[in-house]
């Protein structure tokens, strides 16, 4: 009942439908358009195919990380419901809060947010994690970087 009510909910905020296929993270918007909404799974995907990225669990597994170099770039929590990532600055991080795409990141600081995966499709979250990625892969020493790979990877 709960489930039923909250996607309700989720229709009539977004404007998506869930599609017939049980057990996948796509949604059909009312123009027809299918989207795939964010997940763990997805999340992790996305992070694994950065040039250099890494896994890391921290805390006894309540929180994981996603990591290049020694420095995290997307950080998962015991929750498992969004994904923490880096900011450019304080500014785009608090822009992004208010027109709520992003919620403050706990725990992190200022130049972080918190992307929950409910809601938010595969190309609003990936394009956050390559921001963050971007920003914390630059803050690496170049000799670091250079042993990367190439980035960002032309499409």
């Amino acid at each position: 009942m709960m489930q039923q009510m909250m996607q309700m909910v989720r229709v009539m905020q977004t404007g998506l439908a869930e599609s017939a296929a049980p057990g996948q993270p796509l949604f059909v918007a009312s123009n027809g358009h299918t989207m795939e909404l964010m997940s763990r799974e997805i999340t992790d995907k996305i992070c694994a195919a950065l040039p250099g990225a890494h896994w890391a669990s921290h805390h006894e597994g309540g929180l994981d990380a996603w990591k290049v170099g020694d420095k995290m770039f997307a950080c998962i929590g015991m929750a498992n419901d969004g994904v923490s990532v880096k900011c450019a600055d304080v500014e785009t991080a608090q822009f992004l809060i208010e027109i709520g795409a992003a919620t403050k990141a706990r725990y992190f600081h200022r130049s972080w947010v918190r992307i929950p995966f409910d809601g938010k499709t595969r190309d609003e979250l990936s394009d956050r994690i390559h921001t963050s990625y971007g920003i914390i892969r630059n803050s690496l020493p170049k000799k670091l970087q250079n042993t990367l790979g190439a980035w960002p990877v032309s499409s």
